[in-house]
């Protein structure tokens, strides 16, 4: 039988390309990054779940595009056609990912090929260096505040101050870090568009195993 050909879509095998690329040995990149040789190792063989925190962290630590790292590059497939889809996102029920410094639910994470990526975010982070540094990836980001008061940092613009109510739409090629700056919770809603994210959302289900579940209702 003959083998199927390889997923050059895996984060594991682009990891490893941006890293060579740079000339950087696992070592180098683990020290860089601060993150042991043996779970760098295992990432970059595809022997350990590539989760969106480690991701952001290989991301800051070789200054890529978030999205590199969840696909090769190559022309975007087109949405599919309009068919009257759904998905119904119940309070509490999206699959997400948690660390120290945020918290992420992906409501309609069961549809592939959308148009835009909506992500509920629980905005930890005191600090941009709490965070790790600052992120990007190709497309745009449009943020509302449901709760609490955060800072979107940029490298172009001075810190902006946003509080419940408030929202921002802009060029998510910018890097780009959200910081909490009030006592009470800060949640945001995100909604990203763009080939970058797009390949970020369409590597969850295999990536952070973010795959289909009863409590989203698709019709």
């Amino acid at each position: 039988m003959a083998k199927s050909a390889p997923d050059r879509a895996h984060p594991a095998l682009a990891l490893r390309a941006a890293r060579i690329k740079q000339g950087l040995t696992l070592r180098a990149l683990a020290a860089r990054i601060g993150m042991p040789f043996s779970t760098l190792s295992k990432l970059e063989n595809g022997k350990m779940e590539m989760t969106y925190d480690k991701l952001l962290r290989l991301a800051q630590g070789l200054g890529v595009d978030i999205g590199t790292l969840v696909s090769s590059p190559g022309p975007e497939a087109e949405p599919p056609p309009a068919g009257g889809r759904r998905s119904v996102s119940r309070a509490g029920r999206s699959p997400g990912a948690t660390s120290d410094v945020h918290a992420h639910q992906y409501p309609a994470a069961d549809l592939l090929g959308k148009l835009m990526v909506p992500i509920i975010i629980e905005v930890r982070a005191r600090s941009v260096a709490e965070m790790g540094g600052m992120v990007r990836h190709s497309g745009e980001e449009y943020l509302y505040v449901l709760s609490g008061a955060m800072e979107l940092h940029t490298d172009l613009y001075a810190p902006l101050r946003l509080e419940a109510g408030n929202s921002v739409y802009f060029d998510s090629g910018m890097s780009h870090v959200y910081v909490r700056v009030s006592e009470e919770t800060c949640r945001v809603l995100s909604v990203c568009a763009g080939p970058g994210i797009q390949r970020l959302a369409q590597s969850a289900a295999k990536a952070w195993k973010l795959s289909p579940a009863t409590d989203e209702e698709t019709v």
